[in-house]
């Protein structure tokens, strides 16, 4: 927390945590209404996300809510469970927000034991094979809502289910004989019996229910997605499309006011107006429940173990992923603030933070990188601005719940639509014809098996193979090079190589020699903060010998490259030494030499260096 305490940045937590409240409600209504469990559950998952994941959090101006990734596997989850309902989505609610609570747990013990410092190791292709994912999944699955169709009222593709829906009717009858003892297999009176009981309307229902399931997910959109180009909804497709134009255009004219809410509220009120007048006819988003949100005890009252152990990896993946999301975003409030989060408090927080949201019907969210980002830029420094976007959250779903219940189904497709475009690693698919034939494997193998699989399996199988490339490089360079250490952060009573006892010691106070000893890859990113923090504020020059670094991956790349730009936005010059082969290669590849370090400023050897810092060192002091 800020050293000057909660409240020492009132009026500026406020501004924050007001514009951040504000960015938050569209996406929470969004990603509330992709989930399956409605707009309210997005909602309720930020106010109280918000809220106790920044008061228990490690990260002072950190925003957390509903994000796409976490969005993306709740989705899954949520389907499977009802799924296994017969798809009945108030009877799998307790199992649901079971799962979900049961990753709060996990996120907790998480912190609790201190994991915090190592989920941060995470090689850079998976996770821009991972964003890249998510992002293809949230643009392909709005597609339908954005046409305006809807598979489960295609009344053609029910009727095709009608045959299966009758077999799954007469399956059922067939269990529950079974069950209480009454089946008889030669004489079947009571089956037939029971059969012919059954009601049109419930063959209906089950048709609707297998066609839920047959056009979910990224798999069911591509089966459907012929059928629903051919039964575009035109106001439905024109009220997504003015969103999309506004979210985009209106960012031109000015940053000052979120794009996303100014697209909400215009397209939203003038389908409302159009529609009150007789002019327009569109479908609104299901009906928010007003007041403030109940505790679902069913969790409780319902529990059992037999009914939530199949979904403990989904629960444990859930938990995983919002860790990272999270301290990822951690990372980027410090980059901004100049501050140093606590990993394992701010997962301790997340944790708390989605098990309270799960208790009132929330769907599990972690740490945003855009609303955190808003909150700083406005004026946000410590755990109050946090509160605060979720009490404005909570205030106007009390206040304005019917208003909300107004807003056009589409516009929230068209808001996704531009929240899976902005969630993609850009970065990373610019740099694929510069990546490592490997690395660029990792990346597509994860994209793709996220996009087809399983995000979580995707993941972990992306992790085992980086591992296994790496040991494979670093075997590979055992044989080239006798002498690898392990990487280590130089402190200041580091002894000086041989050659550096040749820098005059009225360099001192003007030159900082960094020390890099073995590979540089994703294992050792974090490394980098500690480096640019230890460079003296009076330091002119920094010194970065790589003469026993044979490797850089793209991890260490770009953590390379944030340092350096750090280091120039401070005055401080980067002189490298001994950057030859590979590394060199990477460096040049991604233009961050001549970018980022001048070609003049690379030298075989530490003489040269000097020799170079004689000169202009000299020069400098001549002209001081």
């Amino acid at each position: 927390m800020n050293k000057k305490g909660l409240f020492s940045n009132i009026k500026g937590d406020f501004f924050g945590g007001l514009t951040a409240g504000i960015v938050a409600l569209p996406l929470a209504l969004a990603f509330g209404l992709s989930s399956g469990m409605g707009p309210e559950a997005g909602l309720y998952g930020a106010i109280f996300l918000a809220f106790f994941a920044a008061l228990f959090g490690g990260t002072d101006t950190q925003i957390s809510g509903p994000t796409a990734p976490m969005t993306a596997v709740s989705m899954v989850v949520i389907a499977s469970i009802v799924q296994d309902y017969n798809g009945n989505l108030l009877d799998a609610t307790p199992t649901i927000l079971s799962v979900f609570m049961l990753a709060g747990i996990m996120l907790m013990a998480f912190g609790l034991f201190g994991l915090g410092k190592y989920i941060r190791y995470m090689p850079y292709p998976v996770v821009s094979g991972f964003m890249t994912a998510i992002g293809v999944i949230i643009l392909i699955t709005q597609i339908q809502p954005m046409l305006g169709y809807y598979p489960h009222e295609d009344k053609a593709l029910v009727e095709e289910f009608i045959p299966q829906a009758k077999e799954v009717a007469l399956i059922k009858i067939l269990k529950e004989e079974t069950d209480s003892g009454v089946l008889n297999i030669e004489v079947f009176e009571e089956t037939i019996k029971r059969g012919k009981e059954i009601k049109p309307s419930k063959i209906s229902e089950e048709a609707v229910t297998l066609t839920k399931d047959y056009a979910s997910g990224v798999t069911g959109a591509f089966k459907t997605m012929i059928r629903a180009f051919r039964n575009i909804n035109t106001i439905e497709l024109i009220l997504a499309l003015l969103t999309i134009l506004i979210i985009y255009g209106f960012k031109r004219i000015t940053t000052a006011i979120p794009s996303t809410l100014v697209a909400l509220l215009l397209v939203s009120g003038g389908a409302y107006i159009l529609q009150m007048r007789g002019l327009l006819n569109y479908r609104p988003i299901p009906e928010i429940p007003s007041g403030f949100p109940m505790p679902n005890f069913g969790i409780f009252t319902g529990f059992s173990f037999t009914s939530i152990s199949p979904y403990i990896v989904t629960a444990f993946t859930l938990a995983l992923l919002g860790a990272i999301d999270s301290l990822l975003t951690s990372l980027v409030a410090d980059n901004l603030t100049k501050t140093k989060h606590k990993p394992n408090k701010e997962l301790l927080g997340q944790g708390i933070g989605n098990s309270i949201a799960a208790l009132f019907g929330g769907i599990p969210g972690a740490g945003a990188t855009i609303r955190t980002v808003v909150n700083i830029h406005s004026g946000g420094k410590t755990k109050l601005s946090g509160m605060i976007a979720g009490v404005l959250l909570l205030f106007i779903l009390i206040v304005l719940g019917p208003v909300a219940s107004q807003i056009p189904a589409a516009v929230l497709a068209g808001i996704l639509i531009t929240v899976g475009i902005g969630v993609m690693d850009y970065k990373g698919l610019r740099a694929l014809n510069s990546m490592p034939r490997s690395e660029m494997f990792v990346l597509f193998v994860v994209m793709l098996l996220s996009v087809f699989w399983n995000l979580v399996f995707a993941v972990i199988l992306g992790m085992v193979i980086s591992t296994f490339i790496f040991m494979k490089r670093m075997a590979d360079n055992t044989t080239d090079e006798s002498k690898i250490r392990a990487l280590k952060s130089q402190t200041e009573d580091e002894d000086l190589w041989t050659d550096e006892l040749i820098l005059p010691d009225n360099y001192k106070n003007d030159v900082f020699i960094k020390h890099l000893n073995g590979p540089l890859f994703f294992g050792y990113t974090s490394e980098f903060q500690d480096l640019v923090a230890q460079v003296p504020k009076e330091a002119q020059y920094l010194i970065v010998r790589m003469n026993r670094v044979p490797y850089i991956d793209q991890s260490g790349l770009y953590a390379l490259e944030d340092a350096f730009i750090d280091l120039e936005q401070r005055g401080i010059e980067v002189l490298m030494v001994g950057l030859y082969g590979q590394p060199k290669s990477m460096l040049e590849t991604f233009h961050m030499v001549p970018d980022l370090v001048e070609a003049e400023h690379l030298f075989e050897n530490f003489e040269d260096c000097v020799q170079w810092l004689n000169e202009h060192l000299s020069e400098k002091q001549k002209n001081t």
